[in-house]
């Protein structure tokens, strides 16, 4: 996990500013607001957003993830606080957060157990914002080449086929919170050979599942495929989305 996490700290904090616009359009994540971003991994969202002025946690079950974003974070000289935990086993005061952010990891969290969590360390106003960007491989012919060879090397990889739609959240988080915003868009992100080779071999279907050989062997056709196929810089097309969720008004009972 190690490499992949150098991988996932060099070639996947490739956001472009617009779809960190849309969250300070939002009015969150800025002004002095306290922020927990679970799923942190190497701390690409509390990096890119800390000049907004937020105050930032980060959190992620990877300590290799979390060593990564230490050392990115120390060499931009900024604060933020960084825990290696599972998102489940998280214990912050109740009313400690502003808002709770979760850039392309919600899905893998055990929602029944963590709802009232987020619920409780949330303020009375408290927000908690579900963030994700994709490319999309059938309207992108760079994009879509490159995802059929990663399902060559790994047929069982299930991250591929994205098209746009609105981010789904689970019926379990009516009872506590109400969905007040959500948008999908589309975006360019620029791209060297060498980079988008690296931001696919950070892709869970590479890094993350095959060994080293495989590794290698995935990389030498890819950038031969980039070789015929792509110029030596170009943009992909991507999907941004993003969903918030307001804490819904608190009873009496909700602290006893």
């Amino acid at each position: 996990m190690g490499k992949t996490s150098t991988d996932y700290a060099k070639f996947r904090d490739i956001y472009p500013r617009e779809f960190y616009n849309k969250i300070v359009k939002r009015e969150l994540c800025i002004n002095d607001q306290r922020v927990l971003d679970v799923g942190t991994g190497t701390g690409m969202l509390p990096r890119n957003m800390y000049c907004y002025g937020a105050s930032w946690t980060g959190t992620d079950i990877s300590v290799n993830q979390i060593e990564q974003a230490k050392i990115l974070s120390k060499g931009m000289d900024i604060d933020i606080d960084y825990y290696s935990i599972p998102i489940e086993n998280i214990d912050f005061p109740d009313n400690t957060f502003d808002v709770i952010t979760a850039c392309q990891c919600f899905w893998y969290f055990n929602h029944e157990q963590i709802k009232s969590k987020f619920y409780h360390i949330l303020k009375p106003d408290g927000r908690i914002l579900v963030l994700y960007m994709a490319w999309l491989p059938f309207e992108d012919k760079i994009a879509g080449e490159s995802e059929k060879l990663v399902l060559k090397y790994n047929p069982k990889w299930s991250g591929g086929g994205e098209t746009i739609h609105p981010i789904s959240i689970p019926d379990c988080y009516k009872e506590n919170f109400e969905l007040v915003y959500h948008e999908e868009y589309p975006l360019k992100v620029h791209f060297t050979r060498e980079s988008w080779n690296g931001r696919m071999k950070a892709c869970r279907g590479i890094g993350a599942s095959l060994t080293e050989q495989e590794i290698t062997a995935w990389e030498q056709e890819h950038l031969k495929l980039l070789a015929e196929i792509s110029p030596a810089e170009f943009d992909i097309l991507h999907y941004g989305a993003i969903a918030e969720l307001k804490v819904i008004k608190r009873r009496l009972n909700d602290w006893q």
